[in-house]
């Protein structure tokens, strides 16, 4: 599960057939296409392409438009995009949900679950629509996005739902960098022997990317400064 975590934050496109040669390849692990695909469900990591049968994973009614094709993205809290990642520690894993603010590419909140209860990334969306109100909350058309406490939370807040289309790799790309970075930086370099080491670290990474960490895509300045806060989302 760590090498497919890698693989997959390095090469996002390749699904489990092309994975499994690899770990065939240069890992020689024994292991065949129906395992990677399994763990790969177990870890909630899907290629961003077109797969067959995609229409069984989610839930079709809850489906929505995708919403920021050719849309100016010119203020905070006018765009929130959402997503789930695998975090891995020196024994098991958690999974990391976090709302990353667009225009500012700031970091509005996040948490960190042992499993991929739905109650996790709720009580996440909850905290941090009692603070901000955005205008558009974008994610990809998974069962924690497609399904009706999720947009129902969203919709009784007076916040429109778009959800990335079928095959458009660059739909989330901030939420996705986002991951990149944070996996790159700290989680591949570092052994977290327990979810509370895990989770010190994650808040500190934040922090600093928030507050400190120059963004080139907003001039240079930090996404606090752009966002108009001071602190992390967790930092009271």
């Amino acid at each position: 599960m760590r090498r497919i975590d890698e693989i997959h934050t390095a090469h996002p496109t390749w699904g489990y057939r092309t994975i499994t040669r690899i770990l065939r390849r240069d890992d020689k692990l024994l292991i065949n296409r129906k395992k990677v695909r399994r763990m790969m469900r177990d870890m909630g990591i899907y290629t961003i392409y077109p797969k067959p049968n995609l229409s069984k994973r989610y839930h079709a009614q809850y489906i929505r438009p995708y919403l920021l094709r050719n849309l100016a993205i010119d203020h905070p809290n006018q765009v929130w995009g959402v997503d789930i990642t695998y975090i891995r520690m020196k024994i098991g894993f958690m999974y990391l949900f976090v709302i990353i603010d667009w225009y500012s590419r700031c970091i509005v909140d996040y948490e960190l679950s042992s499993t991929l209860d739905k109650s996790f990334v709720l009580a996440c969306m909850r905290r941090a629509l009692s603070q901000h109100k955005p205008e558009i909350i974008n994610s990809d058309q998974g069962g924690h996005f497609t399904n009706p406490d999720f947009q129902n939370l969203l919709e009784s807040n007076g916040v429109k739902i778009s959800m990335d289309g079928k095959g458009q790799a660059l739909d989330n790309v901030r939420t996705e960098r986002f991951f990149r970075t944070l996996k790159y930086d700290c989680i591949y370099i570092n052994e977290f022997n327990s979810p509370r080491e895990l989770r010190i670290a994650v808040t500190k990474y934040i922090h600093e990317y928030n507050t400190y960490r120059p963004h080139s895509s907003i001039g240079g300045q930090c996404p606090a400064q752009v966002y108009g806060t001071k602190s992390n989302p967790k930092a009271a």
